[in-house]
């Protein structure tokens, strides 16, 4: 394998030197006694010499040869050989990687980097990182992390090393050259933008996050960041709510949730005209094809990020319950409260147009406010007009009269009972019972309330007379009218049942005395219509007693029995009925006495009574008559 053999003859003894011509050194060199010539042949090289002997060499295996040449440091001469041998890789790799210790052993480091470069894909990274963390060695660092990425096996440790680097020798060409181009990234991008905008480099930050949509990182660092100058920190905070403007309708809500309260603290007016096209008419941008869709936000979602900025929320929520006047009762509840907070600034005139469109809030049919909530708001801020509104709503009358009694207004006491007496007439009661308590002169109420209690009859002169008794100023004078009206109409009353009593008790006589008629003389019928059809009476007939007369078809169309005047049955169902109760009432009066004589406790036995119905007026309900 050699090229060259060369004898030098000197006083008998010849030196023998073989050269390996292509990979440029010399493999062999010894004397031997005189040469007489050299033989290559299988393999091996012998020597004859005048001696009559014969020497033979062979040559050493591959391996050896570069044992001899890394023991003389003698390493890119090793790395020909391996190349002219053909060695394996991995074998080279070996080679490169010892060539590289032992440069950087003799401090040759940009030489040993070349050598290390050369590992990659290979040789572990940290192997070689560890070497060169000194910062005197921070170049020859960086020439083997961009080795790294340009052969795309870097991760993100070895991303965010050589951006250190990079802003260590504050190499911004560098740095723009890896970060800032239109060539395809090989490193992570979000560990790029982490490491710059540690290391300051902003700029570098967010044009990896616009570039590559890493909305989160450009909107942190906008909003984020410490700003001293006041301009620029208003421009960034700009640029960040014109970039949510652009982003798509899910990502823009999910933003402004995040950074609304910095966003409104800086830029209320723009932040809140941002936040009414996302609860009405946003449309997306990133929609191309086709009409953009309109997608809409839930405005209660965003109420939250309004602290300390109630004048922004006030006309936010206004512009919310005008274009949706459908809105959740969680807007209206909260538009509400606005309006009736009150602070010590407040104007009274400012405070009366809030108090105005607060009653005008309530009063919206549209307005979907929870009631009871609206109604603790309007008491904690004592809205005089609206806790009166909302009472009515809700039907409490009850309420609004004590209300006015609390407050001591005679006059809306008694336009109160006047207003809802009807519905609640137990307000004239309670009415009576306040103004006999008071301790004003209320004649005149009292006479009033007296007035409307008599009409509706809501209780006997005795109650009435007990009632007033509490009130010292009330004298007999005061009430004189109301009881002789009362003993008037007793007495009328009493009169009117004598009468009806004589009259009933005419009737029964006329009753028994045509009972017995019926019984012992015949009845002649004389009806010559039927009562039904007021057609002439034709055969066959049906006649009754009731002096009514009908055909037989008639009859038979209008019931199905031919027992029973049908124009006379719903009468006589009803004084039945009557009867029927009668019996049985007399016989639960005398078991209810019994009981109640025998019991322990009276008072359950009437309560039982009470909740079966027994003491409850019967009222019987009719068919009316077709005659």
């Amino acid at each position: 394998n050699h090229d060259t053999k060369t004898l030098v003859r000197q006083g008998g003894v010849t030196s023998l030197a073989i050269y390996d011509i292509q990979n440029k050194f010399m493999a062999y060199s010894a004397p031997f006694p005189d040469i007489v010539d050299v033989v290559s042949e299988w393999g091996s090289l012998f020597i004859i010499s005048t001696d009559n002997r014969i020497y033979r060499l062979e040559e050493k295996d591959t391996q050896t040869k570069l044992d001899m040449l890394f023991k003389k440091n003698l390493y890119q001469m090793a790395i020909n050989l391996a190349k002219s041998q053909h060695y394996d890789y991995e074998g080279l790799i070996d080679i490169f990687t010892q060539y590289g210790d032992h440069l950087n052993s003799k401090g040759d480091h940009d030489g040993a980097i070349q050598q290390y470069i050369r590992t990659i894909g290979h040789l572990e990274p940290s192997y070689v990182i560890r070497k060169f963390l000194d910062a005197q060695r921070i170049h020859n660092l960086t020439a083997y992390l961009q080795a790294l990425h340009n052969q795309n096996l870097a991760n993100k440790d070895h991303t965010t090393l050589l951006i250190n680097c990079y802003t260590k020798l504050k190499d911004v060409q560098k740095l723009d050259e890896f970060v800032m181009t239109d060539r395809e990234l090989n490193f992570d991008v979000e560990t790029a933008i982490k490491v710059c905008r540690q290391a300051g480099y902003n700029k570098h930050a967010l044009y990896l996050a616009r570039k590559y949509e890493e909305h989160d990182w450009f909107l942190k660092i906008h909003l984020e960041q410490e700003e001293k100058d006041e301009a620029q920190r208003q421009i960034n905070f700009l640029e960040a709510l014109e970039y949510i403007n652009g982003l798509p309708f899910c990502d823009a809500e999910s933003y402004l949730k995040k950074y609304g309260n910095a966003l409104v603290n800086e830029l209320p007016e723009q932040t809140t005209d941002l936040l009414k096209r996302l609860c009405t008419s946003f449309k997306s941008s990133h929609i191309t094809s086709g009409e953009a869709e309109v997608q809409r936000a839930r405005p209660e979602e965003f109420i939250h990020i309004y602290v300390n900025q109630t004048e922004y929320l006030l006309n936010f929520l206004e512009s919310m319950v005008q274009a949706q006047p459908g809105s959740s009762n969680v807007i209206y509840n909260t538009l509400l409260e606005l309006y009736l907070h009150r602070d010590a600034t407040d104007k009274p005139y400012a405070w009366q147009v809030r108090e105005a469109k607060a009653l005008d809030l309530l009063k919206n049919p549209e307005a979907s406010y929870n009631l009871d909530q609206a109604m603790v708001l309007a008491q904690m801020h004592d809205f005089q007009a609206g806790i009166l509104y909302l009472y009515e709503k809700a039907k409490l009358y009850q309420q609004i009269l004590h209300y006015h009694m609390d407050h001591r207004s005679y006059a809306q006491v008694i336009e109160t009972c006047k207003k809802h007496g009807n519905k609640d007439p137990s307000l004239w009661v309670q009415a009576l019972s306040y103004f006999a308590d008071s301790d004003d002169d209320c004649k005149d109420q009292i006479v009033e309330v007296l007035t409307h209690i008599d009409k509706q009859n809501l209780l006997s002169p005795l109650m009435v007379v007990r009632t007033l008794s509490r009130n010292s100023r009330a004298t007999l004078a005061t009430i004189r009218d109301y009881i002789v009206r009362r003993l008037q109409q007793d007495n009328e009353q009493v009169m009117e049942d004598e009468r009806l009593v004589r009259q009933y008790r005419e009737e029964t006589e006329k009753m028994r005395a045509q009972i017995e008629e019926l019984k012992t003389s015949a009845k002649i019928f004389q009806v010559m219509k039927c009562s039904l059809c007021r057609s002439p009476l034709e055969l066959p007939a049906a006649h009754f007693l009731c002096q009514h007369s009908f055909h037989q078809h008639c009859l038979e169309g209008m019931t199905d029995t031919d027992t029973e005047c049908p124009l006379c049955s719903s009468e006589n169902k009803k004084v039945l009925d009557i009867i029927r109760h009668q019996e049985q009432q007399k016989d639960l009066h005398e078991q209810f006495h019994n009981q109640l004589e025998r019991a322990p406790d009276s008072f359950s036995v009437v309560a039982d009574y009470f909740g079966r119905g027994v003491f409850n007026k019967l009222t019987l309900v009719t068919e009316p008559s077709n005659d």
